[in-house]
């Protein structure tokens, strides 16, 4: 989401003579397995949004790169944000509550989108801004000397975000720039080599947040609460639903839901997205049958398809007792 004071210049491109400076992951997590980046910086100059790939995993004016959690249950257990380069504390916040923007925040939230957040500067004209962090959680102090990796807070829900994230700004000079793109020379859909990450960072172009079991269909605030996935269930529940939950949905994507177990497949199920959607889940399963399910282990595979080549997919097991 937006921080706060953040120039609205989709890319800046670095002189030639730009000394380097390399970022590390500014998050405690594996990118594709407990965190993902869901929106990067916006190249499209116009009122559309574009990412650096041509993609549309990001919105109009955002001049950061999002990294997020699958849900609120794993913000609550508690990820660290890290410095991604040396130096030192030029500004920080704290003491926002983690609500989010709701229809009844957003005047609280109107001119500190950040929400809790940190600004280090580095050597060059390089800072770097971490937004939407935890309440009560930022660990530095204003002029404070940090280090590659050093804790600076945990992810949070503080300020102008829907969902559990760090926002990642870069700046040289004053001006945003794009971690994927710093020289904004890259072509569509190329890996630039000049990126500034020490590691190469992948990019996904979508991809499943979480997936699990249950005997309904869950309600979305569960699935976003990360409460919705059933470790077993009873021969005699209501029925035996597998879920997916995505982002970077596109028009015409497909999510698969396939579930077997020891009396066969159970569901074959595709559903074809009818619109872009940032997140989203879809749910398929059966009710049960007379006389229950077959006890023993269950499988589920889901898929996320874009034209019929797979981006995403994630096997789930539970026990029928």
């Amino acid at each position: 989401m937006r921080a706060a004071g953040l120039l609205t210049l989709m890319t800046f491109a670095l002189p030639a003579s730009a000394e380097v400076f390399l970022l590390a992951q500014p998050i405690d997590c594996t990118l594709g397995q407990d965190c993902f980046i869901q929106q990067y910086m916006d190249h499209d100059p116009g009122p559309d949004a574009a990412d650096f790939a041509c993609n549309g995993l990001s919105y109009d004016t955002h001049t950061g790169t999002d990294f997020a959690l699958p849900s609120l249950a794993a913000m609550q257990a508690g990820v660290a944000v890290l410095a991604a380069a040396p130096g030192t504390v030029a500004a920080l916040r704290d003491g926002m509550p983690d609500t989010g923007l709701t229809p009844d925040t957003a005047e609280a939230i109107d001119g500190r989108d950040c929400g809790n957040g940190v600004v280090i500067q580095h050597q060059g004209g390089w800072q770097t801004q971490y937004c939407h962090l935890m309440q009560g959680s930022v660990t530095v102090r204003q002029g404070q000397q940090v280090a590659t990796g050093d804790r600076l807070g945990l992810v949070g829900l503080s300020g102008n975000t829907e969902f559990p994230h760090v926002h990642l700004t870069v700046r040289r000079d004053g001006n945003p720039v794009d971690p994927f793109d710093p020289d904004g020379q890259i072509t569509c859909g190329a890996p630039d080599p000049a990126t500034l990450w020490s590691v190469p960072v992948a990019y996904d172009p979508g991809a499943l947040l979480n997936a699990g079991f249950a005997t309904a269909v869950p309600d979305y605030a569960s699935i976003k609460e990360g409460t919705a996935a059933a470790s077993a269930i009873a021969r005699d529940a209501p029925a035996l639903v597998a879920w997916g939950y995505a982002f970077g949905g596109r028009a015409g994507d497909v999510l698969r839901i396939t579930i077997a177990g020891p009396g066969g497949t159970v569901t074959d199920h595709r559903d074809t997205l009818e619109r872009d959607q940032a997140q989203f889940f879809r749910a398929a399963g059966r009710r049960t049958p007379a006389g229950g399910w077959p006890a023993g282990t269950y499988t589920g595979d889901i898929t996320l398809l874009r034209e019929d080549r797979t981006i995403s997919t994630r096997r789930i097991e539970m026990q029928v007792e």
